[in-house]
């Protein structure tokens, strides 16, 4: 069986020192990740993101296309070319300006292969 949780951000499987988890949170982690998952964000601070919806909508998703917004410094992200999520450049960051329904092209794969590291 594939485990998910082979390879987190570079580690190793078992490598955990890096990640300093009690073992009951290394047990959630590996038996029920979307508590885990509800537990770190908590900790972070970040309890107002609505993991279980956010999940249900992205897992559900069998397409994810992006689209720069020509003339401006924004993008769309569009779900199964049915939903587009609109984001635009606020200073150092993107802000989330909303959403439309309709029917949109496929995206560009490529969108990413000019970007310097």
């Amino acid at each position: 069986m594939d485990n998910d949780l082979d390879e987190i951000d570079g580690l190793k499987p078992g490598d955990t020192s890096r990640l300093k988890l009690s073992q009951w949170e290394k047990f959630k982690l590996k038996f029920f990740p979307m508590m885990a998952l509800k537990s770190f964000a908590k900790r972070l601070g970040a309890e107002d993101f609505d993991i279980d919806n956010l999940h249900q909508v992205f897992s559900k998703t069998s397409r994810i296309d992006l689209v720069s917004l020509s003339g401006s410094r924004g993008f769309m992200i569009i779900l199964d070319g049915k939903v587009s999520l609109w984001f635009y450049q606020d200073g150092d960051h993107f802000k989330y300006d909303g959403f439309e329904i309709g029917e949109y092209d496929k995206g560009d794969v490529t969108i990413f292969d000019n970007l310097k590291n």
